[in-house]
């Protein structure tokens, strides 16, 4: 992945806000890499740029091969669902479906048979069994956390975009999260990106990539 840079126009249209600048990052399959960084160092953006929910104003990102931003948008939906797994810090889950059917989702998407025999595998294997047909304001925060890692791992993704996934739960329910979650993608062999403010968890992952103000300012291996 190389980026120049992306950017947005001011409130006036006449000036540019520059987020990220001259990154270069390699990421190699079965890694797993901690992004860190201050608050507005451009951690999220950078999760954004490779998910192509975000588009550079110069650079290219390469997923498995793919050049992202030569797609259209349709074309990187198509990626995201055959690649990507994604797990966010307010959980994300459709309020509308129960435990069960937000799992279900991206098997049903992806036209994959037997969708919910996967799901409910999966919720088993995350501790809730007992939850399938519960709703997410029925669901604490950290049962929320564990229904998102369900949906993120049940696809089989090659690469899972982590962004501070503990950030709206206590610190002991945290690390139940963040255990289960190291615990499923070694399992599974996913590729990990990882937002995080917290020095323990990132210290977790084989290589930690410093972000400030935009640009790399270091890496360190675990």
């Amino acid at each position: 992945m190389r980026l120049n840079g992306t950017a947005a126009n001011g409130p006036s249209g006449a000036s540019e806000l520059v987020i990220l600048k001259d990154i270069s990052l390699k990421v190699t399959a079965g890694e797993a890499v901690a992004i860190v960084g201050a608050s507005g160092s451009g951690k999220s953006t950078l999760l954004g740029l490779l998910a192509g929910l975000d588009t550079p104003s110069s650079g290219a990102v390469r997923l498995d091969g793919s050049d992202l931003f030569s797609l259209d948008e349709d074309g990187r939906a198509a990626l995201r669902a055959r690649l990507l797994g994604f797990v966010f810090q307010s959980f994300q889950l459709l309020p509308a479906l129960n435990a069960l059917e937000n799992v279900m989702l991206p098997l049903e998407l992806a036209g994959k048979a037997d969708a919910s025999g996967q799901a409910r595998e999966m919720l088993a294997r995350v501790g809730l069994a007992e939850r399938l047909y519960h709703y997410p304001k029925t669901l604490s925060g950290g049962e929320q956390q564990r229904v998102a890692l369900a949906r993120a791992f049940v696809t089989r993704p090659k690469l899972l975009l982590a962004d501070e996934p503990t950030g709206n739960l206590d610190a002991a329910t945290g690390a139940g999260v963040i255990d289960l979650m190291f615990e499923l993608n070694a399992q599974a062999r996913t590729t990990l990106l990882l937002v995080t403010h917290d020095e323990a968890i990132a210290s977790r992952c084989g290589r930690k990539v410093r972000l400030l103000a935009g640009r790399i300012d270091g890496e360190a291996r675990s």
